[in-house]
C-alpha cells in the first residue's frame, strides 16, 4: 500500500526474487557492519579500560592512606602525634602539612614538627585502614578514635567492637596485617 492509500502491484516471481536477493545482500550488509563496529567498540573498550581503571577512585588501586571519600583529611583530623601521648587530639587547621597525598592536622606547632621530622614514626599502620580488616585480607575504613599503640606503632580498627576481636590475638593479628599490607590495596 501507498502513502496515499494506493494498493501496490505485485512484482513477477523474477522481479520478487532479484528484491529479496538485494533485501538480503542488504541486510547482509548492515548485519556486517554492526560487527564490525561492534568489534571497533570493543577494541576501543579494551584499550581505554586500563586508562579508565587507572583513573578512577573507585576501580583502581587502593590509596595507600586512607581518607574518607571526598576528602583528603587523614585520621578525620585527629593528630597523630598525639596518640603517641595517651589520648587523640583533634587537630588544628592552622596546624596542618600534606603527607603522601593525604593532609594531617595537629593539635599543636610542637606537633607538627615532630610529625615533619619523622612522619613514618606518627603515622597509622597500614595507612589507617582498619588493622583487622587487613589481617583478614580485605581493606575498611579505620575509626580514629578505635585505636590503640602497640611496640609504639599506631593501629586502627573499623570500630570498637572489631577492635575488641583484633586485640584477642594483638601478635597474630599484626603478623597477618604486615604479611597482608600493601598487596591488600589490588
Amino acid at each position: 500500500m501507498s502513502a496515499r492509500g494506493g494498493s501496490q502491484v505485485p512484482l513477477s516471481s523474477t522481479g520478487s526474487s532479484v528484491a529479496s536477493r538485494r533485501r538480503r545482500h542488504w541486510e547482509d550488509a548492515q548485519l556486517k557492519t554492526r560487527t564490525l563496529n561492534l568489534r571497533a567498540l570493543a577494541a576501543a573498550f579494551a584499550i581505554a579500560l586500563p586508562v579508565t581503571v587507572a583513573g578512577h577512585p573507585a576501580l583502581a588501586a587502593k590509596p595507600e592512606i586512607y581518607t574518607p571519600p571526598l576528602t583528603r583529611l587523614a585520621l578525620e583530623g585527629y593528630d597523630p602525634v598525639s596518640y603517641f601521648g595517651g589520648q587523640p587530639a583533634k587537630g588544628d587547621p592552622q596546624f596542618t602539612t600534606t603527607y603522601k597525598g593525604a593532609e594531617y592536622r595537629f593539635a599543636s606547632a610542637q606537633n607538627l614538627a615532630r610529625f615533619k621530622a619523622g612522619p613514618e614514626a606518627f603515622l597509622p599502620q597500614y595507612g589507617g585502614y582498619c588493622a583487622w580488616a587487613v589481617a583478614h585480607n580485605y581493606t575498611a575504613k579505620g575509626d580514629p578514635l578505635a585505636w590503640k599503640v602497640v611496640g609504639g606503632r599506631l593501629y586502627l580498627n573499623y570500630d570498637r567492637k572489631i577492635q575488641e576481636r583484633w586485640a584477642a590475638d594483638i601478635p597474630g593479628n599484626i603478623a597477618k596485617g604486615d604479611h597482608n599490607w600493601p598487596q591488600v590495596l589490588k
